[in-house]
């Protein structure tokens, strides 16, 4: 009940208001953020068809999470304060580092499939899941997914050495739809993980939906765990990192999957 009792406690505290601040930019960030994880789910087949089935949804998939980067900038910027500034810059630093290798995740799972069309990837997996023989680009995504949400070793963005980052100043109902949308698109990130690396809803015994939502909850539990065993990781750091081992790993995973997938 913990969750309900600070959803309700934070719907009856005042805002907090900071000096001269772009009131329409913070809001446009905050409720953007809840936007772009609804609208990345539509095209996931978590066990259950889509609610839009795109021939361009994994592209899809990857413009709104790429529509973070916007949400938690405008965040930053519209509070006119130090601290969620740094939070959105590190944002946009740590994003120079994930993204790429991110895309080069996406890249070679249509490669792949043969098709952005999140129920061909299913369709692929039939036989081996791409977790399987993508590792990789498996692992690649998972770092994605915690920087998608802004999430444990990839909560630059809302650290504690900057009192909270771009949530630093936010209070009330703007503090509420925040974390909702930080949560949700931690829940999103890793849906998306099952039909483009899991096989969908495929599985023995139980029906789809079924095995959809166990993988769903394997994944996020993983991100969960390792929100509490690994430390946040400076941005500088994991940009670095990202460069010299992320990217060519990706691009190495890249050639493999042409090697077999082509004639």
């Amino acid at each position: 009940m913990a969750p309900v009792r600070e959803a309700a406690r934070l719907l009856v505290v005042e805002r907090r208001a900071t000096v001269s601040p772009d009131t329409l930019l913070l809001r446009i960030g905050v409720v953007s953020l809840p936007v772009a994880a609804l609208l990345a789910a539509v095209v996931l087949p978590v066990g259950l068809p889509p609610v839009l089935d795109l021939d361009v949804g994994v592209v899809w998939f990857n413009a709104m999470e790429v529509c973070v980067w916007g949400a938690l900038w405008l965040v930053g910027w519209g509070q006119n304060a130090v601290f969620p500034l740094v939070g959105g810059y590190r944002f946009v630093a740590q994003g120079m580092g994930y993204e790429l290798p991110h895309m080069f995740a996406l890249i070679a799972v249509g490669l792949g499939a043969g098709s952005l069309r999140m129920n061909d990837v299913v369709a692929a997996q039939r036989d081996l899941w791409f977790a399987v023989w993508m590792p990789a680009a498996f692992v690649v995504y998972l770092i994605s997914a915690a920087a998608m949400a802004f999430w444990g070793p990839m909560g630059q963005a809302v650290a504690p050495d900057v009192a909270g980052g771009v949530r630093a100043d936010l209070g009330g109902p703007d503090r509420l739809v925040f974390e909702t949308g930080r949560y949700a698109m931690l829940v999103v990130a890793a849906a998306a993980a099952v039909p483009l690396f899991l096989g969908g809803g495929a599985g023995p015994v139980l029906p789809a939906w079924a095995w959809g939502l166990i993988k769903l909850v394997a994944v996020l539990g993983l991100l969960i765990l390792v929100k509490h065993r690994m430390p946040v990781v400076r941005a500088d750091r994991f940009v670095e990192f990202a460069w010299v081992v992320l990217i060519p790993l990706t691009l190495l995973q890249l050639l493999v999957v042409g090697v077999v997938v082509l004639p």
